[in-house]
């Protein structure tokens, strides 16, 4: 027990340590030689076959840098081709990042994540909210009109718990240690480290894109 305590302490400080080193305040680097501005997934993992080009978002709403990569995702979104397919999975590293995690679910669940997941990252990072009780997060998606039967129902569904292993399995089968991270159909890493910045992730992005539609 103390063994995987310190394996997950050692893995949220190395994803810390990493997203401090980039800062809120860096700058965009020219990206001087693509084919080294993202990382080769050592294990790829299966994505649909339909045909489609699958971006991953991996994040954790605790995170500042994942905060503040949001703008840039939603823009990216905005003009999201038609063969291209974007998802969110959450990490979980430590308790509150499974915490954090749920509440994801939950907004899925429920069918409000696309008003839900922007207000979450708000709530945590400009109103200094936790989020970490169920009861805080029940007080929250009250504001949308969730009741507090339908939030116990989702909150203890098998769907969420069902999901959360899904997410779990597939960031740990990627061995990522920090977030924000983004997979490229599920062969390519690309984080702010890699990319120069988080401005360039999605110039990255986008070069992978039409690589893997060749």
């Amino acid at each position: 027990m103390l063994g995987r305590i310190l394996a997950g302490a050692a893995i949220l400080f190395a994803s810390i340590t990493a997203l401090a080193s980039d800062g809120h305040d860096h700058k965009e680097a020219p990206i001087a030689d693509m084919s080294k501005s993202y990382k080769l997934i050592a294990q790829p993992q299966a994505v649909p076959a339909n045909g489609k080009v699958h971006i991953e978002e991996m994040f954790w709403y605790g995170c500042g840098h994942c905060f503040s990569l949001e703008g840039h995702v939603e823009s990216w979104i905005s003009k999201l081709p038609a063969d291209v397919e974007f998802s969110r999975i959450p990490a979980m590293f430590g308790k509150s990042w499974v915490m954090h995690a749920q509440m994801y679910y939950i907004g899925e669940t429920l069918g409000i994540t696309e008003q839900s997941h922007g207000d979450i990252f708000k709530a945590i990072h400009m109103k200094g909210q936790r989020l970490q009780r169920k009861s805080e997060q029940q007080k929250f998606f009250a504001a949308y009109g969730v009741s507090e039967e339908d939030f116990n129902k989702a909150y203890s569904s098998f769907t969420v718990k069902s999901r959360l292993k899904q997410a779990d399995k597939r960031v740990r089968a990627y061995k990522i240690s920090g977030v924000p991270a983004i997979v490229v159909n599920g062969k390519y890493l690309v984080d702010a480290a890699s990319a120069g910045g988080q401005q360039n992730i999605f110039k990255v992005v986008d070069y992978l894109i039409e690589q893997e539609r060749k």
